[in-house]
């Protein structure tokens, strides 16, 4: 099964958007196989495309943690 997922964030200035994408880099290696994470900053907004070819667990979970990442 592949799956595409993208979660945009409106609104980000652009410091902020540095600030989150240098927060999640350290988290962006050593993912499972099959699992891609990608953060395009466009405009006011911050976009993350999650691509997976593998477990839809692994999937959801790395965005949850993403997302509790970003919340922070």
């Amino acid at each position: 099964m592949e799956t595409t997922i993208k979660i945009t964030i409106s609104n980000v200035t652009k410091r902020k958007a540095e600030s989150i994408r240098q927060a999640l880099e350290p988290d962006n290696v050593d993912f499972p196989q099959g699992l891609s994470f990608e953060i395009e900053n466009l405009d006011n907004a911050l976009v993350f495309n999650f691509h997976s070819t593998g477990n839809m667990k692994t999937l959801t979970a790395t965005i949850d943690e993403v997302l509790a990442h970003v919340s922070m």
